[in-house]
C-alpha cells in the first residue's frame, strides 16, 4: 500500500486514453478513475489531489480533504460555478504542445483568409483557374483578445510570418513590441483590427462578449475589405446568430470557429453552409493525456517540497 493517498481523477473527455496514460502515471500513489464502474463508489475522502474536467456535481460532498484541484485544460470555467467548490488553490493546465497547437491553428486560420483560401477551394471544386491578388500580411492587423500564455505566443509567431499585430487584455500587458490595449481602449483597439482571434477566456464579463455591436466596431476600410472573426477561445464567448446574421449583410467577411456555444455544433445549424466560414471541432489545441499528467505531477512534487505551485487561478477573476 502507498504511503501517498491516490490522486483523483474526473475528465470526461478521451477516457480510453486517460485510462491508457493512468496505467504508468502517479506510480508512487495509484488513482481513482471515476469513469471505472469500479471506481465511482470508492471513499473519495482518501483523496487530497483532484484532476478534473467537467466533474460530477457531487464530487466535493464525497471529497472534502482535496488540497489542490487541477483543471484537464487550459480553462478552468467548468470548475469556478460548480456547489460546495473548496476555498483550495485551482491550478490550470499550461503545456508547451498545447501552446504551439493553439498557435500552428490561430496563424493557419490568419493565412486562410489573408490568401482567399476558400475561394480556391470553391474554384478547384470547379477546375477553374481563378488566380486571386491577396494583400501582404504587413497590410493586415490582427487583433488578439486575451494575452495569457496562449494568446502571447500566438501573438509572436503571427509578427514571425509578417502581420501586423496588436493585443488586448482586461488589464494591459507589456509585450515587447506589440501595441497593447486594456478594458479601457476596447473601442480604440477594434477600430484597429482587421481579423480579431479570441482567445479569451469564459467569465461572467466574457459571456456573449463577441455580438453584433461588437462586430460593428471593427475596422471596415483595410486591405481584407470587411473583417474577420476568428475565435478558439470560448464558445459561450460569442453570440452565434450575431456571427451569422454579420456574415450574412457583410458586416464580417468571415470567421473561423473552433468553439460554439452547445457542442457538438448542431447539424442545422447556419455556420456549416456560410460562405468563407471554417468550422473546426474544438480541437484546436487539444489536452494531450501524457504530458497533462506529466504536468500534474510535477505540481504535486513542486507543492510536497513547499515550493509554490505555478498557473494557479485567480478565483476572483475568474481564470
Amino acid at each position: 500500500m502507498s504511503a501517498h493517498p491516490p490522486v483523483l481523477v474526473d475528465i470526461k473527455f478521451n477516457p480510453e486514453g486517460v485510462a491508457r496514460v493512468l496505467k504508468t502515471a502517479f506510480a508512487d500513489r495509484g488513482s481513482i478513475n471515476l469513469a471505472y464502474p469500479a471506481d465511482r463508489t470508492r471513499d473519495l475522502s482518501v483523496a487530497e489531489y483532484a484532476l478534473l474536467w467537467k466533474p460530477d456535481a457531487d464530487l466535493f460532498k464525497r471529497a472534502p480533504n482535496l488540497k489542490v484541484i487541477f483543471s484537464g485544460g487550459a480553462g478552468v470555467d467548468h470548475i469556478i460555478g460548480l456547489g460546495g467548490l473548496p476555498e483550495i488553490p485551482i491550478v490550470r493546465f499550461v503545456d508547451r504542445s498545447l501552446t504551439t497547437r493553439m498557435s500552428e491553428w490561430v496563424v493557419m486560420q490568419c493565412l486562410m483568409h489573408l490568401r482567399g483560401q476558400y475561394a480556391h477551394d470553391i474554384s478547384q471544386r470547379r477546375r477553374e483557374w481563378a488566380k486571386l491578388i491577396a494583400p501582404e500580411a504587413a497590410e493586415v492587423t490582427v487583433g488578439v483578445m486575451g494575452l495569457g500564455v496562449l494568446g502571447q505566443d500566438a501573438v509572436a509567431k503571427l509578427k514571425v510570418m509578417g502581420f501586423n499585430v496588436v493585443g488586448w487584455s482586461r488589464t494591459r500587458k507589456q509585450i515587447d513590441g506589440v501595441e497593447t490595449f486594456d478594458a479601457r481602449e476596447l473601442n480604440g483597439f477594434l477600430a484597429r483590427t482587421d481579423i480579431l482571434v479570441g482567445l479569451l477566456p469564459l467569465t461572467p464579463d466574457t459571456t456573449g462578449f463577441y455580438d453584433s455591436g461588437l462586430f460593428k466596431k471593427l475596422r471596415r476600410d483595410g486591405a481584407l475589405g470587411r473583417p474577420i472573426f476568428i475565435n478558439a477561445g470560448r464558445g459561450q464567448s460569442q453570440v452565434e446568430s450575431d456571427i451569422v446574421s454579420a456574415i450574412r449583410s457583410g458586416i464580417l467577411g468571415g470567421a473561423s470557429l473552433d468553439v460554439f456555444e452547445v457542442e457538438p455544433l448542431a447539424s442545422d445549424s447556419p455556420l456549416w453552409e456560410l460562405e468563407n466560414v471554417f468550422i473546426t471541432p474544438h480541437d484546436a489545441a487539444v489536452s494531450e493525456e501524457t504530458a497533462l499528467f506529466r504536468h500534474v505531477e510535477t505540481q504535486i512534487a513542486r507543492f510536497e517540497r513547499g515550493e509554490p505551485l505555478q498557473f494557479v487561478i485567480d478565483r476572483a477573476a475568474g481564470y
